[in-house]
């Protein structure tokens, strides 16, 4: 077959493990050089690929690739886009304009289900357009909701963290317990679906007087009342109640707790059930209150990566270029649980059409019949995922990232009117 080159694109919301997919792809593509020329990295996503702004990973040796796979964040930026459909193919004739500019036969695209529906529709136009183009996605989300795989590079790390956070804020808050009763609120990411959430109960390891107290997921509907009566029946017995509160929680007429704001395209940025609730716990039963938003913290946290996410997020990287390479159009690798004690897993292929835009939720055997926590067998499912430590080198008290080497590939074609 014939040689060409690969160009890697982040999408969406990064993680503390993005950048370790970003590594293996442009290692294994290394490794074929009799098939893959130069490797491109799109600077923001699929934006980068419209206005023609790709870096040349060539400049990384292994020093930088070692770096750049414990790097937290996108190293080569991403954005959320989705490329429309009723444009009449304006974007999507740009983007071919610069794959053919640039000699591009494989586009690997790094994200979660709006860009396993990229991926579907890429491969699709370049069939009509008989391009030699070859599109394979990589997972990647927090919010561990991709249809077709067992889990989501990213996801691990992050519950690693948000467990530590709710496993250390309980510890903090059960000392300092005193007559009137206090609150501890903490809001995490979740829009529709509450693994974050759910991740946190592994902080109590069972244990029914360890925090969380309460878990709150946009699977099971709000009911005031009853969440007011649990806070109260659990701290009049503690002295204190622990709360997660998934961010994306609603009322039983389906509204939401609480939004920031919502643009020109009806996309709504949610925050601030966590104030809401914690607020709520005061007003009506007049205890002590604090609230945190872990917010950013909760996804880039590269000092505390789980080793298995770490370990996934290669392995998917490395998957997809030997899927591509093979052939393999319009597809994404997903990773197979196989055994839970121990945890075993490998990676399978998944056809990106047949799951984009759908949202895996956590389902009713994970939710307690109340509604206002996590079971056993969620904890289950969670612990294997935030298995292991990574080793982090540090400079001065700090994790030391280093710089990288982002080497700007010289445009061909005409700036990109947005």
């Amino acid at each position: 077959m014939m040689r060409s080159n690969l160009l890697y694109a982040h999408s969406g919301g990064v993680t503390a493990v993005i950048n370790a997919s970003a590594a293996a792809v442009i290692s294994a593509a290394r490794a074929r050089p009799e098939r893959i020329g130069k490797v491109f990295a799109a600077r923001r996503g699929i934006l980068g690929v419209l206005a023609e702004d790709l870096y040349d990973t060539e400049a990384f040796d292994q020093d930088a690739l070692a770096r750049l796979t414990l790097r937290p964040g996108g190293a080569f930026g991403s954005c959320r886009f989705d490329v429309p459909s009723d444009d009449g193919h304006r974007v999507t004739d740009r983007l071919f304009e610069v794959f053919a500019a640039h000699d591009i036969g494989y586009f690997v695209y790094n994200g979660g289900n709006g860009s396993m529906d990229a991926v579907a529709r890429l491969r699709d136009a370049a069939r009509e357009r008989a391009y030699p183009l070859i599109c394979v996605g990589v997972p990647k989300t927090v919010d561990n909701d991709i249809v077709g795989t067992d889990c989501c590079p990213g996801f691990g790390s992050a519950a690693k963290y948000l467990a530590t956070s709710m496993l250390e804020a309980g510890l903090d808050i059960a000392s300092m317990v005193g007559s009137r009763g206090s609150v501890f609120v903490m809001e995490v990411m979740g829009r529709n679906t509450g693994w974050l959430a759910a991740a946190t109960a592994l902080a109590a390891n069972g244990d029914p007087d360890a925090a969380p107290h309460i878990v709150l997921v946009p699977e099971a509907t709000f009911d005031e009342e009853a969440f007011l009566a649990e806070v109260q029946r659990v701290t009049e017995r503690l002295g204190y109640c622990a709360i997660t509160v998934a961010e994306g929680i609603r009322r039983p007429d389906g509204s939401l707790i609480m939004e920031k704001s919502r643009d020109p395209r009806g996309y709504v940025q949610l925050g601030g059930a966590g104030s809401a609730i914690a607020r709520m716990i005061h007003e009506r039963l007049g205890y002590k209150h604090h609230w945190a938003i872990p917010d950013y913290l909760q996804r880039s946290a590269g000092h505390w990566l789980s080793a298995v996410d770490h370990a996934q997020a290669v392995a998917v990287g490395r998957a997809a270029v030997e899927l591509a390479l093979d052939g393999h159009d319009g597809v994404f690798p997903a990773i197979r649980r196989l055994g839970d004690a121990p945890y075993r897993w490998d990676v399978t292929t998944e056809d990106a059409g047949r799951i984009a835009n759908l949202e895996r939720k956590l389902p009713p055997a994970f939710l307690r019949a109340d509604g206002l926590h996590v079971t056993h067998a969620a904890c289950d499912y969670i612990r294997p995922l935030i298995g292991g430590e990574v080793a982090q080198a540090t400079r001065d008290g700090l994790p030391d990232y280093g710089a990288l080497p982002l080497l700007r590939v010289p445009r061909r074609l005409s700036p990109w009117a947005a």
